[in-house]
């Protein structure tokens, strides 16, 4: 494996745990400075590992735009209209504002996994996926976590609604 491709890979894989503790301690706790650092940080390690990627596709001579490339720019585009949001929510959004942004900080963050996961999908030798496989693979991938979070909410809503009786 090369060091462009350690780099590349780790970067990307620290966007995902920035990003991911962002979303949810934000969907915890409502939006606070912490939020932002953590957001603004994803956003910089993604965009750092996919140029990367970007410069290593372009010099080996496979700089086509497919399903992994395009769902990560328009990831990285989400990432960074999500923490640039994030940032006029917090200093000028009221706290009604702030307690419900988090629904959007899911949908970016489920839609920045597909591409995440696609990656994984379509670099690991050993699958041999193609780019529809691993782009089924994506989605269910996605699907899952979507459904989590969606039971996950529907149990924490329940619990909040019991305990106000």
């Amino acid at each position: 494996m090369s060091l462009q491709l350690i780099l590349a890979t780790t970067t990307i894989s620290l966007a995902l745990v920035f990003y991911t503790i962002g979303v949810f301690d934000e969907r915890r706790h409502s939006l606070t400075k912490r939020n932002l650092v953590l957001f603004w940080t994803g956003f910089v390690f993604d965009a750092t590992g996919t140029t990367i990627m970007t410069l290593m596709a372009q010099s080996g001579g496979n700089a086509a735009l497919g399903m992994h490339a395009v769902s990560g720019v328009l990831a990285i585009v989400l990432m960074a209209a999500h923490a640039t949001w994030a940032t006029f929510t917090y200093l000028r959004g009221s706290e009604r504002a702030k307690q419900r942004f988090h629904t959007f900080s899911i949908v970016v963050w489920l839609f920045w996994l597909m591409p995440y996961t696609l990656g994984i999908l379509q670099g690991v030798p050993a699958l041999h996926l193609a780019n529809l496989q691993a782009g089924i693979g994506s989605l269910a991938v996605v699907s899952v976590a979507a459904a989590v979070i969606a039971v996950s909410t529907l149990r924490s809503r329940k619990h909040h609604h019991d305990h106000r009786r």
